[in-house]
């Protein structure tokens, strides 16, 4: 078992490095939501993975990057993305979202992908080849050190990644940093209510499984505010545990940033690494 920051990022990467092989070779994929990364039946896969996207999104996608859907939300439906923009997707997978939000913003705007897969970075790659964009750039990293300037980005999308980072302050440190100011988030993610203890978390599925890892709604708030966010909203859409749902996350930066402290966030971590 995982008990490591370290070994637990290495078991996240081995997990969707084996799901961008399952689509590329025509198996099983895996994502979030299982506990042991495939979806449990019709049920689960209800609540991850390309059944969140309508019948027109997917139309717009190559299948490849439909099969590659691992997420629990539709982070592009509510971002509202106009044309011109510059949006980056962290922990991009098979490229569903970038390919999404390139349409949206246009010729005049830039859509980055953020992924430390090798196997899901050649995938998005030829997905967004397949499907004839030409204004996305993907890029090998991890969301906690994201290799783009400040003030770069006018809006930070992420489908069900989040959850996954056993850094949290820092990814949120990070999209603040290179958010332009008055620029915004629009994240769907895995989210506990707050009468849930990380122990109680880690019993309804694993941190892999996208379940384990999961901030509460009120740690999801305060670590947002202390980045230097506001206009935060943590909206519930959808359970996929018992205490635990998809939840659709919006913010803005803040224009007239405060030095803040940022608070210990501390309870995920605890629930799969020492």
């Amino acid at each position: 078992m995982a008990t490591t920051a370290d070994e637990l990022r290495e078991e996240v990467r081995r997990r969707y490095a084996e799901s961008a092989r399952a689509v590329t070779d025509g198996t099983d994929g895996c994502g979030c939501g299982s506990g042991a990364c495939c979806a449990d039946g019709e049920s689960d896969a209800a609540k991850f993975g390309e059944a969140l996207y309508n019948a027109e999104q997917r139309g717009e996608l190559p299948e490849a990057a439909t099969l590659a859907s691992l997420g629990c939300g539709n982070p592009t439906a509510v971002a509202e993305l106009r044309e011109g923009e510059t949006v980056l997707d962290l922990g991009s997978g098979g490229g569903i979202d970038v390919i999404l939000s390139a349409k949206r913003v246009g010729s005049t705007g830039i859509a980055y992908g953020l992924d430390m897969t090798d196997e899901m970075l050649t995938l998005a790659q030829q997905n967004a080849r397949d499907a004839d964009v030409t204004n996305v750039h993907f890029l090998k990293g991890v969301i906690e050190q994201i290799p783009l300037p400040a003030n770069s980005v006018d809006v930070v999308i992420s489908n069900c990644v989040i959850n996954l980072s056993t850094d949290k302050p820092a990814v949120l440190t990070e999209i603040a940093r290179v958010l332009k100011p008055g620029g915004r988030i629009g994240i769907s993610d895995v989210v506990a209510e707050d009468r849930l203890s990380a122990k109680e978390r880690a019993e309804r599925g694993s941190y892999v499984g996208c379940i384990a890892g999961a901030l509460s709604r009120g740690e999801y708030e305060a670590g947002l505010e202390a980045a230097g966010f506001e206009e935060i909203s943590v909206e519930f859409t959808h359970q996929v545990a018992d205490g635990m749902h998809g939840a659709i996350v919006k913010a803005a930066k803040t224009t007239q940033p405060e030095a803040k402290g940022l608070p210990v966030i501390v309870a995920a971590a605890e629930a799969g690494c020492c």
